[in-house]
């Protein structure tokens, strides 16, 4: 139903699917705006009577500022909100194995998931959401998200994040995770991470990889399986609002603090127009099968080369395997690597 250049949804919507919409545009702001808002109550706080509950929360960060570093921490009442069951509810993504993965309980494994996109739903309501689909087949394995350290320093995100077992992503809080002996333990990585969000655009596949071959190192270094993940259409959900003043304040950004402030426009809870709302588009992640890596102490460049090589074609070839059955036109779409 248009009404003034606005598409606006049928008066007869479920209200159920109104809830869903905002639990999807809530699980954004958690990343994208709790944090300043979080900030901003903060210093407000400290012209109160109240100025004393703020300088307690910056104790308590000083005191906690390693836990996303060693092994993170969980927080089962936040784990279990409703609010990730709406959200697998919106996007009903799919999830599919490749024919020869199988996965070994008593082994810890890293994922390295394409793209990142904005932020990373389709690994996250497919694997690492307590609703997902992974999670009822392996109960079992405990799912970490590694993501950059910057997020677990900023004040209210930090709780959720780290809440819903996110941890950081520099390579000692990655072997931290995986070292575990007792196994049952996979890390989602996103190798990507700002550059690529950047090539979230919908119909665009480029998958930032060619110069990061840090995760590769790590897998060899503790010897665990290396895994590529692709979720399909993950661009799809929001179009970038661009201009070139709006790109050097993003590179200024992301060269001083590693990540990348995106303007993005989508939906909004009663209009498919505009808003924050991700788009409902058929989320597909597909987990390939585990590249057996022998562990090396300390290893060489040739060695790092040599993984980083096979990854990119596992990965290339598990783009081109399923894109003929997640996307509209598969045989116009084209995998890029940077």
């Amino acid at each position: 139903m248009k009404f003034l250049g606005i598409d606006f949804l049928p008066l007869n919507t479920p209200f159920e699917h109104i809830v869903q919409r905002l639990a999807a545009a809530l699980i954004i702001q958690m990343i994208g705006s709790l944090g300043i808002i979080t900030i901003l109550f903060n210093v407000f706080l400290l012209f109160t009577r109240f100025w004393c509950l703020p300088l307690f929360y910056m104790c308590w960060l000083y005191f906690d500022r390693n836990a996303g570093e060693n092994g993170g921490r969980v927080n089962l009442w936040i784990l279990n909100w409703k609010i990730w069951e709406y959200g697998e509810a919106y996007f009903k993504p799919k999830l599919e194995f490749a024919p020869n993965c199988t996965l070994d309980a008593k082994r810890n494994y890293l994922f390295a998931c394409f793209p990142h996109g904005i932020l990373p739903h389709g690994t996250f309501m497919t694997i690492r959401s307590v609703t997902s689909p992974f999670h009822r087949l392996y109960p079992a394995f405990d799912v970490k998200v590694a993501v950059l350290p910057l997020l677990l320093w900023i004040p209210g995100t930090r709780e959720i994040a780290l809440g819903i077992k996110y941890i950081s992503c520099s390579a000692k809080s990655l072997s931290y995770v995986l070292k575990s002996p007792e196994g049952g333990k996979i890390v989602l990585l996103y190798p990507g991470g700002a550059r690529e969000a950047y090539n979230s655009k919908p119909g665009l596949n480029k998958f930032t990889i060619l110069r990061r071959k840090g995760f590769v190192k790590v897998a060899l270094k503790n010897g665990v399986p290396l895994v590529p993940v692709v979720t399909f259409r993950e661009c799809d959900l929001f179009e970038q609002i661009e201009g070139p003043c709006i790109r050097r304040f993003q590179e200024f950004v992301r060269g001083k603090f590693g990540f990348v402030p995106i303007l993005v426009n989508g939906w909004g809870l009663f209009q498919n127009t505009f808003g924050v709302v991700p788009r409902q588009v058929p989320l597909a992640t597909v987990v390939g099968t585990p590249i057996e890596v022998e562990r090396v102490e300390n290893p060489s460049q040739e060695q790092i080369d040599a993984l980083h090589n096979k990854f990119k074609l596992e990965l290339k070839n598990l783009f081109e395997e399923y894109k003929f059955k997640f996307l509209d036109n598969p045989e116009q779409t084209f995998l890029e690597f940077e």
